[in-house]
């Protein structure tokens, strides 16, 4: 089985580079830079990634914040 090497610049092009992406991206700088500490992530209560109101974010441990159970979106159940 073979592997192939994996087409970073394909993959922003189709994917990173979007408007909509870049704004997610925008967002989640905005919520660390608001409440962010090193070794932590930023949790949006709500789920909604682009809601960055300071009493919708909450500091998380990565573990905590990446082992919430999902629906079928992959949004918080």
């Amino acid at each position: 089985m073979s592997k192939q090497k994996r087409n970073y610049r394909k993959e922003y092009d189709n994917y990173h580079s979007t408007d909509k992406q870049k704004k997610r991206r925008a967002s989640r700088n905005k919520a660390n830079k608001l409440k962010g500490r090193k070794g932590m992530d930023v949790d949006h209560k709500d789920g909604n990634p682009l809601n960055n109101k300071s009493s919708n974010l909450v500091v998380k441990s990565k573990k905590a914040n990446r082992s919430f159970k999902r629906n079928k979106k992959a949004q918080k159940a």
